[in-house]
């Protein structure tokens, strides 16, 4: 089935692209983990916007401290001791000297690992939101993201089927890894790219398979590498068109 245009109408008016992307990612570890070799694994993450909170009314209200007990200080005798001892007041810290907003990438995730008695993070799949591609703090975030999981030996697979914003991430991630020159994708383009961290001897490397696509056409299928020599295929075509197919999009 062609890809759609899930960010603009008529679909978008019908269907939350929020919603799609977590079906989506729930088909494929469905698929990867009946193709995965024993041991191996896939887990769904997904996580839209970001909430980051601090309770300073818990630090701010007395009552709530461990210096009191019951709406008074608290005492070792409160502990069956006989000595008076209060607790130490609690740390109070200088003001920052510098603040600046920073962006917490959305997270539409499968994560691949390997039990060999606890589990071991080897490859992930992102699927790319809006979020993602909006702001240039909001790419440097994704970017950053997917350059540390190739700098930890681990595999990656971008996904971007965004058309409402037009940068290209792939762009934003390869001059994280190598300042060597390579071919760029360009904004606008829809995309997806398998990359492979390998070491070589001496020399650490990265490489990676881009496929570029437009509406209307099929997806690829991409090598998921689960080692430096061992992968599976990761056949978007085929889970993306049975997401459609559970959230009945005809």
């Amino acid at each position: 089935m062609p890809l759609r245009d899930h960010f603009h109408p008529p679909l978008s008016e019908r269907r939350d692209w929020a919603s799609f992307h977590a079906r989506w990612s729930n088909a494929i570890a469905d698929s990867l983990n009946e193709l995965l070799p024993e041991r191996y694994f896939a887990d769904p993450l997904t996580h839209a916007g970001s909430s980051v909170e601090i309770d300073v009314a818990t630090f701010d209200d007395p009552t709530n401290s461990r210096e009191y007990s019951n709406g008074r200080p608290f005492s070792a005798t409160d502990e069956g001791e006989t000595a008076v001892a209060t607790m130490p007041r609690l740390y109070s810290p200088p003001q920052a000297d510098f603040s600046a907003a920073f962006a917490i990438a959305d997270d539409f995730e499968i994560r691949i690992f390997r039990d060999l008695g606890g589990a071991k993070l080897v490859a992930a799949i992102e699927l790319v939101s809006p979020f993602n591609k909006d702001r240039l703090e909001s790419r440097r975030a994704f970017a950053t993201k997917c350059a540390s999981y190739l700098h930890n030996s681990i595999a990656v697979i971008v996904v971007d089927i965004v058309t409402e914003r037009s940068a290209n991430l792939h762009d934003e991630i390869v001059p994280l890894f190598t300042s060597d020159d390579s071919p760029q994708m360009g904004s606008g383009s829809l995309s997806s790219v398998a990359y492979r961290p390998l070491v070589q001897g001496a020399e650490a490397r990265v490489e990676w398979w881009p496929r570029s696509f437009d509406l209307g056409d099929c997806l690829p299928t991409l090598p998921l590498w689960l080692n430096a020599v061992l992968a599976v295929p990761a056949d978007l075509e085929a889970t993306y068109n049975l997401a459609l197919k559970r959230a009945r999009i005809a």
